[in-house]
């Protein structure tokens, strides 16, 4: 049975960091492009950051650019998310995912796994 876990989701002030890892079980995706998503209170799902199966290109949503990057340790099956200069804007609940193929992708319908969510608030 294929899990991804999501953690590092917190409380931080504006301005302040967090880093987020999602870890896989049940098959390994180093061959798999994988992508962070948020879901902002009274808000659709969003597209946040996509890095392709090797670990090479990767893609930022407009609002995060500069300030979040995404990266993977396919030994340990782990993608990570390092979020920086955080807003109160950046508050949601941010999803991993995962898609059965290499390239990247914006949209949710592209990936096949998902996991539950960690919360993020930023304070003002």
């Amino acid at each position: 049975q294929v899990q991804l876990v999501e953690s590092g989701g917190g409380l931080v002030q504006s301005g302040g960091s967090l880093r987020l890892s999602c870890t896989a079980s049940g098959r390994t995706f180093s061959r798999s492009a994988m992508g962070w998503f948020r879901q902002a209170p009274g808000k659709e799902r969003a597209f946040v950051a996509t890095i392709s199966g090797i670990g090479g290109p990767t893609l930022y949503a407009d609002s995060v650019k500069g300030r979040f990057t995404i990266s993977r340790d396919n030994a340990k099956n782990t993608v990570y998310l390092q979020m920086n200069s955080l807003k109160p804007e950046d508050t949601a609940v941010y999803y991993c995912a995962a898609t059965n193929g290499q390239i990247i992708a914006t949209i949710q319908n592209a990936y096949n796994y998902w996991g539950q969510g960690t919360m993020v608030t930023v304070s003002s």
